[in-house]
């Protein structure tokens, strides 16, 4: 019996790799996303598309609706949906953050939601939500998404707990660098909200360190595999870092104070 997964955000970088390679190790899978028209190579590669925007009710309920009814059953969520728009705080609308929080954490318990009842009946099934280092630490300018990514981790270890009893595994990947289009999205929304603001100071210098980062980051199969790896397991890990220095960020996290850590992370600025 061929497993089924549904991957979010699957038109283009990690998501687009994680359905491919699903795809190629015998999952039966969907892939969704707003932009089906930048789908077509996943279509030629297997995977069957779906029209989803995860800030809309009813794009969701008709997705996985359409699973169960081809399918009569979902084994794997990918909730990889998701985006950071950059800037001070002071800067942004509150109208955006609410945004980045729709997207980026209500979308992904809606989802997750609407498949459980089916992963309960099964007494099986993977939710794995695609956090970031950043669910882990701080950065200027990246209050809001940080704040969601915080929001995916305490989400994500709490709903472990709530669904063990039913056979459910809850696994969180946390990227470090990874080159897709999110970090030329970043940069473009900190230039634009904040590069000519009483912050641009810094602003331009953080945007240039996240270009660095950007040329010398992961490809996006590198956190694919890791996701697949979670699927495939038996007994998979609470989390995974991967790729993008993620683990050596994460250690030096762990071991620095809070002062130590700004500081050190202020002077990539430099």
């Amino acid at each position: 019996m061929k497993r089924i997964a549904l991957v979010t955000g699957a038109s283009s970088g990690i998501g687009k790799e994680t359905a491919k390679l699903l795809a190629q190790k015998g999952f039966t899978v969907y892939g969704a996303a707003r932009r089906v028209e930048k789908m077509t190579e996943l279509k030629d590669a297997g995977v069957k598309l779906l029209t989803m925007d995860v800030t809309d009710e009813d794009s969701m309920v008709k997705g996985v609706n359409e699973i169960l009814r081809n399918e009569n059953r979902i084994d794997i969520l990918v909730n990889n949906a998701g985006y950071g728009s950059f800037g001070a705080l002071e800067d942004v609308p509150i109208t955006e953050a609410k945004y980045q929080f729709e997207v980026n954490i209500f979308g992904l318990a809606r989802l997750t939601q609407l498949v459980l009842p089916t992963m309960r009946k099964q007494h099986s099934g993977k939710i794995i939500n695609i956090s970031s280092i950043g669910g882990k630490l701080g950065e200027p300018h990246g209050v809001w998404y940080h704040a969601t990514k915080y929001a995916v981790e305490g989400l994500s270890d709490s709903l472990r707990m709530e669904l063990k009893q039913f056979g459910i595994n809850v696994v969180i990947i946390e990227p470090g660098a990874i080159i897709t289009e999110w970090n030329s999205i970043a940069r473009e929304n900190l230039l634009k909200v904040s590069g000519n603001s009483d912050y641009k100071i810094l602003a331009n210098k953080h945007a240039n360190m996240l270009e660095k980062f950007d040329k010398n980051g992961s490809k996006p199969i590198v956190v694919a595999k890791t996701i697949v790896k979670a699927a495939l397991a038996k007994r998979p890990k609470t989390r995974y870092a991967t790729g993008g220095g993620a683990k050596v960020i994460l250690f030096f996290r762990r071991i620095l104070s809070d002062k130590m850590f700004d500081t050190v992370f202020l002077s990539l600025m430099k």
